[in-house]
């Protein structure tokens, strides 16, 4: 991406949902714009910003996410080669108004004309070209002082999306806005498509950030005023941006639609036809893939065998998954879970997942990531846990013990520098070490290549909260 000085778009990528409709894939530690639902190897957030390829005047995007995602959010960045224009934490959700304001502000310490593309990182866009051209009519709006939207040509009735409808033309496809319409019912959202006036609400925009301060001042002047405070109280955090907590509670919780898009006298729409999606369901995914001669959708990392099956999605990943005789079924297969569900009741999944409070499953993935890198619960017991430990290139654990559990670490590939008591060593491939309770310790890869090391814990307790961090290059020291 390139950066220019004058006249830049700066691409705003919201990545702060937790996304638990579409559990047990996406969890609140691991949501679906982190996971790569539309390519075997890249995340929903990593194309995302890859769409925006070839676009002109491109600045380095602002990113927001939520505290626990940051060094998830950072590692992606990385890995496609972007550099960020700042990497917003939220420390409490307070919905997208406040979000886009924290950004603002933060845009215009760079340039006080600079204009906000406004893009969730959940979305699919299937036609690059068609959509890069409605950024362009939505830019051009923009210049002119517009608060521009992205109205999607509808194509079926659908009742899970918002509407807009259209005014009088301001250019090629692009609108006045009429109103917004909520979400409606299958026999109002016919007449809606029957009409040929109106489009689906997107959630994507494009505007001056001065526009939209000014904008959300007038309109909505106590949220304004909280999302200012909270961003000039921020601090830098290694490469982040922390909201000031206390402050941006007090936001208003409002979407940018209900605090500006709806009371604006600036609002305009620019029609989008590309191929869009907002995968916000376990249906929407399996409509958005490629489905066989019976209308089935098998994702290609899935081991399947299906008979006498129809219009099923299945989703798995190390164990074959077998049917014989079923229809419209949704099935997701993680190590740690396994969802089987009727397709026409997937919206209720809310209801299932009350079930589950309480339990881990419901927030934690088999494998959690950390800023050094992963573990995966390989097998646990009454007072035993077997864990496999990946730690990248040049990351350290913190310097920790623990009070209830001893571990015992075996290398399997690479070399780790450890810390035991006041002992520092190498261990090379097939060396082990012994820590025993209460006996500070880390754990450090030097080498150029990743370590992998089998931790078994043995103890009385053996919660993740039983860690006691004295230092961490990450900045999540207890003490």
């Amino acid at each position: 991406m390139s950066l220019s000085k004058e006249n830049n778009l700066v691409p705003v990528i919201l990545a702060g949902g937790s996304g638990t409709r579409l559990w047990p894939l996406s969890r609140s530690m691991y949501p679906k714009q982190f996971l790569p639902l539309l390519a075997a190897d890249e995340s929903m957030l990593q194309l995302t910003i890859k769409r925006l390829n070839g676009l002109a005047n491109l600045a380095e995007p602002i990113l927001l996410c939520n505290d626990e995602h940051r060094f998830l959010a950072e590692e992606q960045l990385r890995q496609i080669a972007c550099e960020s224009n700042g990497l917003i934490l939220e420390p409490v959700g307070r919905n997208t108004a406040p979000a886009i304001a924290a950004a603002a502000f933060h845009a215009m310490k760079s340039s006080e004309d600079a204009l906000l593309l406004v893009l969730a990182a959940d979305h699919d866009i299937k036609n690059i070209g068609a959509f890069h051209e409605a950024i362009a009519r939505a830019v051009d709006l923009a210049q002119q002082g517009k608060l521009v939207t992205f109205g999607i040509v509808a194509d079926e009735p659908e009742t899970g999306y918002g509407y807009i409808q259209r005014g009088e033309a301001l250019g090629d496809a692009s609108y006045e806005i009429n109103k917004f319409k909520e979400k409606p019912n299958l026999e109002t959202a016919k007449k809606y498509l029957a009409s040929g006036d109106y489009l689906w609400n997107s959630g994507m925009f494009v505007f001056k950030a001065s526009v939209y301060l000014q904008e959300l001042e007038k309109l909505r002047p106590e949220l304004y005023e909280a999302s200012r405070l909270a961003y000039e109280a921020s601090e830098q955090d290694l490469n982040f941006i922390r909201l000031n907590e206390k402050l941006f509670s007090e936001c208003p919780s409002e979407s940018i639609d209900y605090a500006v898009m709806e009371n604006t006298k600036n609002a305009a729409v620019v029609s989008l036809d590309a191929g869009w999606n907002d995968l916000g369901s376990w249906e929407s995914v399996y409509k958005d893939a490629n489905s066989d001669e019976n209308g089935n959708a098998i994702t290609p990392q899935t081991d399947a065998v299906c008979v006498d099956t129809k219009n099923s999605y299945i989703n798995g990943g190390s164990r074959l998954i077998t049917t014989l005789g079923v229809e419209n079924l949704i099935i997701i297969d993680t190590p740690s879970a396994l969802l089987i569900a009727d397709r026409s009741k997937i919206d209720s999944i809310k209801l299932l997942l009350t079930e589950l409070k309480g339990r881990e499953e419901l927030d934690l993935h088999s494998t959690v990531h950390r800023p050094w890198g992963s573990y995966t619960t390989v097998d646990e017991g009454e007072r035993f846990k077997v864990k496999r430990i990946t730690v990248k290139q040049g990351a350290k654990l913190s310097t920790q013990l623990h009070h209830h559990r001893a571990e015992h670490w075996v290398v399997v590939s690479g070399t780790a520098k450890v810390l035991i008591g006041e002992e520092e060593k190498f261990l090379h491939e097939n060396e082990s070490v012994y820590i025993p309770k209460g006996t500070v310790h880390y754990l450090e890869n030097p080498g150029k290549i990743q370590l992998d090391i089998i931790e078994i814990q043995s103890g009385e307790y053996l919660g993740e909260d039983d860690i006691i961090r004295l230092n961490d290059k990450y900045g999540r020291s207890d003490k």
